[in-house]
């Protein structure tokens, strides 16, 4: 009776730690695609705006903006950020990433 007992806890168990690994590579394959989906977008927008004038003028308030979290909010930036969502209306990126994206260039 504790051979079966034995084996049923080592199948229990093999069970359990593949349900474990599933559920790790599905979480480590959604963080992956959503990080590449946001780095996919800030480098469509550092290339396309790596000349303009608006934009480049912003990058200290970028700088500011990414430093502080979010709390100071330049006047240059602001300019930057509605300038490029004019531009491009489909983007789909918060101001934080926006704010990278202008300091990468």
């Amino acid at each position: 009776m504790s051979r079966l007992r034995l084996l049923s806890a080592a199948a229990l168990l093999a069970v359990a730690a593949n349900s474990h690994a599933t559920s790790f590579i599905v979480t480590t394959d959604s963080i992956v695609g959503g990080l590449k989906a946001s780095s996919d977008a800030t480098s469509d927008i550092s290339s396309s705006f790596r000349d303009d004038k608006i934009v480049r003028a912003a990058r200290d308030d970028a700088a500011s903006f990414v430093a502080s979290e979010g709390a100071i909010r330049g006047v240059r930036l602001e300019s930057a950020l509605d300038h490029i969502r004019q531009q491009t209306p489909q983007l789909n990126a918060t101001d934080a990433q926006l704010a990278q994206a202008i300091l990468t260039i």
